[in-house]
């Protein structure tokens, strides 16, 4: 971080700060309540949710651009070899992934945009978004988590086993996280609201993603140096 000499600034000082739109990553072990988040996320503000690409075949009433785009799998490797992916993830025997072209496309249209992935695909988003903000969902305990997969009875017990094995290595790589957020029963409304209150503060925070114009400001005669806080 930098000083700034001030000295006194003049009447007509105008701070301004340049936002570009948001790169939102919302993670968190299945059974957790992202789900629900990020469609109430978006129902409230006006924010982009990716589609992802995946290899797994399309189950009924999903439909190809809306809710995946679902590829063969030499497609989608062969797009992971062109670099295609801002990040890639393989779940069991399939292929998850997020494409650049949706993720830049937003950003050049100005929109905001909400990523709804694991946590090996926060962590490729962060080496290249720096300015992403990752946000990490959890259950209250795992024995909530376990009796919320055990109400959706559309897996075998072995396989909630697995996927509550997985939850506790995804919940210890959440740690690299900006933000963790704990969605308690039957509230996930009050959880979104913390979600927001995240965007707002992130939004208010000067960082190296803004650009700071201090039009009209007097220093005085020492250096004039713009401070700047990093995460």
């Amino acid at each position: 971080m930098t000083g700034v000499n001030a000295g006194q600034p003049s009447a007509d000082t105008a701070w301004s700060f340049e936002e570009r739109p948001l790169l939102l990553v919302i993670s968190g072990p299945s059974g957790a309540g992202k789900t629900e988040a990020v469609r109430e996320l978006c129902a409230r503000r006006t924010i982009r949710r990716s589609v992802s690409a995946t290899t797994r075949r399309p189950r009924t009433g999903e439909e190809d651009g809306v809710d995946y785009h679902f590829l063969g799998g030499d497609e989608f490797m062969r797009r992971v070899d062109a670099g295609a992916f801002a990040e890639w993830a393989r779940y069991r025997s399939h292929c998850y992934g997020t494409l650049r072209s949706t993720v830049e496309r937003a950003r050049e249209q100005g929109e905001d945009i909400v990523l709804e992935i694991d946590v090996q695909g926060g962590a490729q988003v962060r080496a290249r978004y720096p300015e992403a903000l990752l946000v990490f969902i959890l259950p209250p305990d795992m024995q909530t988590l376990r009796r919320r997969l055990e109400f959706r009875d559309t897996e075998t017990a072995d396989a909630r086993e697995r996927r509550l094995q997985a939850a506790t290595a995804e919940i210890q790589r959440g740690s690299m996280y900006d933000y963790a957020i704990v969605n308690h029963e039957d509230q996930l409304t009050e959880t979104v609201d913390v979600i927001e209150a995240v965007i707002e503060a992130d939004r208010r925070r000067l960082t190296t993603r803004h650009a700071i114009s201090l039009s009209g400001f007097h220093a005085g005669d020492g250096p004039s140096d713009t401070q700047e806080h990093t995460r």
